[in-house]
């Protein structure tokens, strides 16, 4: 990747580690060289260490190693969002904009044959737009502190879950046909099957070490 103009250069670097981390082409383990970095983008060390440490706060890296969460915080994590994202899309399903359920169409046809990246992206906004539009701030904080640890399992969710796409448009139709009950049904049972092909991944990585 070349650095362009007028975005601020640690920008660009922060965007660049980002995408390269939730695409998995830097996988969970990773560990960042701020000079190897430098040296390929051909940029001081300085965006470098700035984007790093920003990747830090938001939990994406620990030790400037890219995150391997453990079971536990993986059960964790889909305990706390299957409890707040089915009451999340419940209660959007009742009062989303005409605006919002556009964008949740818009994000639908993105996320569709396209490439992983797009997909991974567009998955992420479908989930963060109902959560959003659920008309609690505590919901969506308590999320968005969950986001790292959701993108590292977005990865195999998204490559190895064919359904996925048929789930989120039932969720879709549900919240924009305000079928409070219906939403909150299909994303409760979508975020339990995406629980269980994570742990399902896990075991067969952990049988091939």
């Amino acid at each position: 990747m070349k650095i362009t103009k007028p975005k601020p250069v640690n920008q660009q670097v922060y965007d660049y580690l980002f995408n390269q981390i939730i695409e998995g082409t830097l996988p969970a383990g990773t560990r960042l060289s701020e000079d190897k970095i430098s040296e390929q983008m051909g940029v001081s060390r300085t965006p470098v260490r700035e984007s790093i440490l920003k990747l830090e706060h938001e939990g994406l890296l620990r030790n400037k190693c890219v995150i391997e969460p453990t079971l536990q915080e993986i059960n964790e994590c889909y305990e706390v969002r299957i409890l707040l994202e089915s009451y999340a899309a419940k209660k959007a399903a009742t009062i989303m904009s005409t605006e919002e359920k556009s964008r949740l169409k818009e994000l639908l046809v993105s996320a569709k044959d396209s490439d992983f990246g797009t997909a991974m992206k567009a998955h992420t906004e479908f989930h963060n737009t109902i959560v959003r539009a659920c008309g609690n701030t505590y919901i969506a904080q308590q999320i968005e502190r969950l986001q790292a640890i959701i993108m590292i399992c977005r990865q195999d969710i998204v490559r190895n879950r064919p359904e996925l796409a048929h789930e989120h448009d039932l969720i879709y139709e549900a919240i924009f046909n305000g079928d409070e009950d219906l939403a909150e049904s299909i994303m409760k049972q979508h975020l339990l099957e995406n629980h269980q092909k994570v742990l399902s991944r896990l075991s067969v990585v952990g049988a091939n070490v």
